[in-house]
């Protein structure tokens, strides 16, 4: 049964078929096919318990929040001032990529959001000043994997909705390593950099006055970041009140840097609706599909192949890792967490593993299938955003990216604690 469904589903989706669409497709198949009762039956109730819930209220306040941020006129802004702060490292524009994904990241929950936030802004720079096209564009596809690591993250809302796991926990599991990755991607590009001058373009300095001048535009930024965050670890809201308080503050930052308009407010309107819409389709067909596979046996039939291979508890980690990586070249991203939590995270707690060290380290795959090919989301937004060029040079760029990324995967089996530590102690 296995390999049919994955078949199915690489098949299906290689059709071009939206991604909620082919789920529902799969759950009515194994209905038809593979069990002796009509599942289908369930369909409305399944599909009304999947939606009715008020944690996942708090998925279009924080794609609404991105939205705002982005069309409002505050990214230009603050790329400009982390342009001042990091150009004088080996890869200057580079680093601005990443600095202003990270604070993106902070505000918007999104990866797509930020790395499209982040192209429109930075790639005509890059045109200017000479900046390599490979590592200049696998830079902003890397950094804005950063939006569903470090919080607020819609995709560790759906980890913490699918597993009844603490969103706050999970909000404070992925800062560390959110912000390690980071400084990671920085070093990368400062040791490329100097090992290659032509990487990073021209190099260029600005005065410590205009460092210390653009700092006002950073300001609004880590404001928005300490109400949003702040008001959930000081129990003053939830993660749904406190981005529906995020979704004022951005207003009223958008409106003082004369960003708001009737036109910015119904694009940032339409692109919520459609956003939350696809994620709310896979979450409703990933629900169906699961329920449809647990009926039928699968969920214990896949148990039963990677617990019978007696590889031992970290034996068992590294094929689950192994077998993310691999179905991230194939499957959009939120398919894929939401398509496989439900069977994998038993297995995982049943070997004794943390279920909150496991989201950041499942979080760290997806990001990773965010910018591999051939169904790389980041890709595409950024090659989109590039109007020229070929899709490969995107890739290429990516690819020390992915390594580091290698990297946290290795040091978060090695060093629980790196995301275990700030949960245990506020």
């Amino acid at each position: 049964m296995i390999p049919t469904l994955t078949l199915s589903l690489l098949g299906l989706l290689a059709l071009s078929i939206p991604v909620g669409i082919v789920l529902f497709l799969l759950g009515f198949g194994i209905s038809h096919f593979y069990s002796f009762f009509p599942l289908v039956r369930a369909l409305g109730q399944v599909v009304w318990s999947s939606s009715n819930s008020s944690t996942l209220i708090a998925i279009p306040f924080f794609v609404l929040l991105g939205e705002i941020l982005v069309r409002g006129g505050i990214a230009a802004r603050t790329y400009n001032a982390l342009d001042k702060w990091f150009s004088w490292l080996p890869g200057g524009l580079i680093h601005a990529n990443i600095g202003t994904a990270t604070m993106f990241s902070a505000t918007s929950g999104s990866s797509v959001a930020t790395a499209a936030t982040v192209a429109t802004v930075a790639l005509p720079q890059a045109e200017k000043l000479g900046y390599d096209p490979k590592l200049f564009s696998g830079a902003i596809a890397a950094g804005g994997t950063l939006g569903i690591m470090i919080p607020p993250s819609i995709n560790l809302i759906v980890y913490g909705f699918l597993t009844q796991t603490s969103i706050p926990r999970l909000f404070l599991a992925g800062l560390l390593p959110g912000l390690l990755m980071a400084a990671a991607f920085i070093a990368v590009t400062v040791v490329l950099c100097t090992i290659k001058p032509s990487l990073g373009g021209s190099s260029r300095s600005f005065s410590w006055s205009e460092r210390f001048a653009s700092l006002i535009q950073l300001a609004p930024i880590f404001f928005l970041f300490m109400v949003v965050i702040g008001s959930i670890y000081a129990g003053w809201a939830t993660p749904t009140e406190s981005a529906a308080i995020g979704v004022v503050i951005a207003l009223l930052i958008a409106w003082a840097n004369g960003g708001v308009s009737l036109d910015m407010f119904n694009q940032s309107l339409t692109g919520t609706v459609r956003i939350t819409s696809m994620i709310m389709l896979v979450i409703m067909g990933a629900y169906f599909l699961n329920f449809t596979l647990t009926s039928a046996g699968l969920g214990r039939e896949l148990t039963h192949i990677i617990t019978g291979l007696h590889l031992g508890k970290f034996g068992t980690l590294g094929v689950i890792i192994l077998l993310y990586i691999v179905l991230g070249f194939f499957i959009e991203t939120l398919s894929l967490m939401v398509a496989t939590i439900p069977i994998i995270v038993p297995i995982i707690t049943g070997l004794g593993f943390d279920k909150v060290w496991f989201g950041i380290l499942l979080i760290v795959m997806i990001e990773m299938a965010l910018i591999t090919p051939p169904v790389g989301l980041n890709l595409y937004v950024v090659q989109g955003a590039r109007k020229s060029g070929s899709m490969t040079d995107v890739m290429l760029g990516t690819i020390p990216f992915v390594l580091v990324m290698l990297a946290m995967v290795a040091l978060l089996v090695a060093a629980p604690n790196l995301a275990l530590y700030l949960p245990g102690h506020l």
